[in-house]
């Protein structure tokens, strides 16, 4: 049986983040109550994992049985659900008061704003996972980190939450969610556009696209536990950071030739580079040598592609 003392959870939306969710905040002791979903069979399958958890059809009946709400529904429905759920003008009171939680790390928690006026505690809760949608979702997330925006007592609750599923809680401001997750594509999809990229060039060469990801995946796997383990700086591999500056101009030659922007997406990537490698132990000698080629090479790509634009 859970603990009475914990606050009880319901989840609108049953899709791969709330099934890790909610399996896992059950598996650590939290009640939670009840799912609806747009379709009676998503809530239902969920449901039935869970013991005690009820499926239903009207989400409204979510908010009636839950203490934490959580709105887990794609971004353009955040704020359509928010407006149409109801909440008592005692929300506020018993132990644990009610709350309306998005998971969302684009939209603000402000759409929520509908339930924070009718006296209920708005928050939100996002975590910094790629869900797959299958049960080892619910150990693979153990670590990773859970991006809270919430204040008092629903943030105290929140960051508990977050601890039960053995993730780290990391705080953000009101404001900064778009910025937020606007970055993080960098660590997830445009990783894997990076790789698509090696895979686009190294086809030209007659790889194939499954060899190409056997041999890519492993140094990417490697450049990982390294950063993890030392920083980014000094995870840093590559021309940059041996000072290569002849290796450097010969590349961005060769991709200048190729046309289209492969060499202003290595370009601008390389300016990264260089500013990582400005700030190892050991910065190259011919660090300055590399940021002008770079520089030069990104003028000459960007110039020509606004000169394409403007034909066009």
């Amino acid at each position: 049986m859970s603990q009475p003392s914990l606050p009880r959870l319901g989840f609108i939306g049953a899709g791969r983040l709330a099934r890790c969710l909610a399996l896992s905040f059950s598996r650590a002791g939290y009640p939670v109550t009840a799912v609806a979903s747009r379709t009676a069979a998503s809530a239902s399958r969920l449901a039935s994992q869970i013991e005690y958890c009820a499926a239903f059809d009207d989400p409204q009946q979510v908010v009636d049985a839950a203490d934490i709400v959580f709105l887990a529904v794609p971004d353009d429905s955040i704020g359509t659900s928010a407006h149409t759920l109801r909440f008592a003008a005692d929300a506020a009171s018993g132990p644990h008061g009610k709350a309306l939680v998005h998971c969302s790390g684009a939209s603000p928690v402000e759409l929520l704003a509908p339930a924070r006026d009718q006296g209920a505690s708005i928050g939100g809760f996002h975590p910094l996972y790629l869900f797959s949608g299958d049960l080892a979702d619910i150990d693979r997330i153990a670590g990773c980190s859970v991006t809270i925006e919430a204040d008092g007592a629903l943030k105290d609750a929140l960051t508990a939450l977050a601890v039960a599923l053995r993730c780290h809680p990391l705080s953000i401001p009101a404001g900064g969610r778009m910025l937020y997750h606007a970055a993080a594509h960098y660590a997830a999809s445009f990783a894997l556009c990076s790789l698509a990229e090696c895979v686009a060039l190294w086809r030209t060469l007659g790889f194939a696209e499954d060899d190409a990801l056997r041999a890519l995946l492993p140094m990417l796997s490697g450049t990982i536990e390294t950063a993890r383990d030392k920083g980014l700086p000094n995870a840093l591999a590559g021309p940059v950071s041996r000072g290569d500056t002849g290796v450097v101009e010969k590349q961005l030659a060769l991709l200048e030739g190729l046309g289209g922007d492969h060499a202003a997406l290595y370009g601008l990537l390389s300016r990264r580079a260089v500013g990582l490698a400005e700030r190892g132990a050991n910065p190259p000698a011919a660090i300055e040598a590399i940021a002008e080629a770079v520089e030069e090479s990104l003028n000459r790509s960007l110039n020509q592609a606004a000169a394409g634009a403007s034909v066009k």
